[in-house]
């Protein structure tokens, strides 16, 4: 099962996808985390990537696309596999459907998140009002200007990646604003219809 989660930030594609992993057996292959893993590391591309990040920019294709190739081949993935965060544009849609065919493998289903952005910006508000309170140190990226950016930017290159995968007969949606196990309900039904086929 090869699946990618789509939605704008926040929308829960990091939550959703922890569950499929508990649920399913298969590994999350999340941009992000191996991102901030880099920037962790020091490195000169780790350097690069956190400027990047706390700009709300998004990362160049060819550095996601280095991340991905080699994480794919990974013994873990060989039973399947969700991309989250990792494909947020069109060109990355079709670097991905590329990279995949030349392992004779495809993409099984991707799952948008339809969530209502305005919430997102009141519940990021109170995520870090709520930390603060706690006394934790906040992401650089943690406010609401950058996150605002992060929304616009998802809207303008990651949108077209909705008919893409419509195109493709891919495309399945769930209304992100529920719970999160209403959410990761609905979204174990369309794996499970994804995988009879």
């Amino acid at each position: 099962m090869i699946l990618i989660l789509l939605g704008p930030p926040g929308a829960g594609k990091g939550t959703q996808a922890k569950k499929i992993v508990e649920s399913r057996g298969i590994p999350q292959l999340s941009t992000g985390d191996m991102l901030r893993a880099a920037i962790s590391s020091g490195s000169e591309l780790g350097d690069r990537v956190k400027g990047i990040m706390a700009r709300g920019e998004l990362v160049s294709d060819a550095v996601i696309e280095e991340i991905i190739t080699e994480r794919i081949k990974a013994d873990d993935c060989a039973g399947g596999f969700i991309l989250d965060g990792a494909v947020r544009t069109v060109v990355q849609a079709e670097m991905i459907d590329r990279v995949l065919a030349s392992l004779n493998r495809s993409l099984d289903v991707v799952i948008e998140l339809t969530v209502d952005e305005d919430e997102l910006v009141n519940r990021l508000n109170t995520r870090i009002a709520e930390a603060k309170a706690r006394g934790d140190e906040l992401r650089s990226d943690d406010n609401e200007e950058t996150f605002r950016k992060r929304q616009a930017v998802y809207r303008e290159q990651t949108a077209p990646l909705i008919p893409y995968y419509e195109a493709q007969e891919k495309l399945r949606r769930v209304d992100g604003m529920g719970s999160i196990d209403e959410v990761a309900a609905k979204i174990g039904e369309i794996l499970d219809k994804s995988g009879e086929k």
